[in-house]
């Protein structure tokens, strides 16, 4: 496994994130316990989790699986660089009219303790804002996010799903307390999804923030199956994308068998080589699968074949306002 600093702090991480987002949904909590310990043996310290993962009724239920598998000792809790994140809507009849979407005060502190009780620990080393609050200003927002660090419930603090824009202000709001503010972004990137290339990559590397990109397989598209016309369970969004990028996906499919190697380990790859990126979040649902996405640190991809992929899959040309401008 190769290591690297989280964007400007003296914390290293992993190059792949472990996400758990299918724990407790689509993998069994015996399966997860296995992706887990598998994932820490091969060097993965890095893991991501939110809030709302379980989904509807059942969200809460991924925090849990982990606490429970951190209870079962051997310095597992130790051995991690924890994540979790808050913003969403979760059910609670005691919330009243304050069950919503949102990142006030009252919400970060009620939904942080929340997630340390179902993780089984007393703090986490990364708490994100999983999505920008329109509604809440940065003022209230420090004053949540700072308290939690001072109170050594959150170590750093994170953003997801930011515009350029957003990290700008959340810095500046930050700066003004004094405070270190962010230190990382978790964003949507893949070579089928390049837009944040023209803003949220330049702003973070800017500012010394962390990316770590969610969906690097592009919700699987990019993960090998996409030209198998046998696939049943296809979603109809996946089978949009697939018509739409056809004919870069099946020059996509012949260059990793030229190069000797799986789709979904060229695109993390990709990933991987992008000095701004921190590295992407695996999703697996299987051991198998995660033992399968290991290889993809191994995989160097030279400046021939990083051209070949921006000819299939064109990013937006750079950063702005060149990209678009003289």
């Amino acid at each position: 496994m190769e290591y690297t600093y989280l964007g400007r702090t003296g914390m290293k991480v992993s190059r792949l994130c472990l996400g758990t987002m299918n724990f407790g949904v689509l993998t069994n909590e015996k399966e997860a316990f296995r992706i887990m310990d598998e994932a820490l043996d091969a060097g993965i310290n890095f893991f991501d989790t939110a809030n709302i993962y379980g989904w509807g009724e059942n969200a809460g239920a991924t925090e849990k699986i982990i606490g429970r598998w951190f209870a079962q000792g051997g310095h597992r809790r130790e051995r991690v660089v924890l994540a979790t994140k808050a913003y969403e809507k979760i059910s609670n009849p005691l919330d009243g009219p304050n069950d919503e979407k949102g990142l006030s005060l009252y919400k970060i502190r009620r939904h942080l303790e929340g997630s340390l009780k179902r993780l089984q620990t007393d703090h986490v080393e990364l708490y994100f804002m999983h999505h920008i609050d329109w509604r809440t200003p940065w003022e209230e927002l420090w004053e949540a996010l700072e308290g939690a660090v001072r109170q050594g419930k959150a170590d750093y603090i994170g953003s997801s799903n930011f515009a350029g824009w957003h990290l700008v202000k959340a810095q500046a709001a930050a700066k003004e307390r004094k405070f270190m503010g962010l230190v990382v972004e978790q964003h949507i990137y893949s070579l089928l999804n390049r837009t944040p290339e023209l803003e949220v990559l330049p702003a973070a590397s800017d500012l010394g923030l962390g990316v770590v990109a969610w969906s690097p397989l592009a919700g699987g598209v990019l993960a090998g199956n996409a030209l198998n016309p046998n696939i049943s369970n296809r979603t109809a969004q996946q089978a949009h994308v697939i018509g739409k990028h056809r004919s870069s996906l099946e020059g996509f499919s012949a260059l990793c068998r030229e190069l000797g190697e799986k789709e979904s380990n060229v695109a993390l790859a990709w990933v991987l080589a992008n000095p701004a990126l921190t590295g992407p979040i695996i999703g697996p649902r299987t051991v198998e699968q995660l033992r399968d996405a290991l290889r993809a640190v191994e995989i160097k991809l030279d400046e021939p074949t990083l051209q070949r992929l921006d000819e299939l899959f064109p990013g937006p040309g750079g950063p702005a306002p060149e990209s678009y401008s003289w």
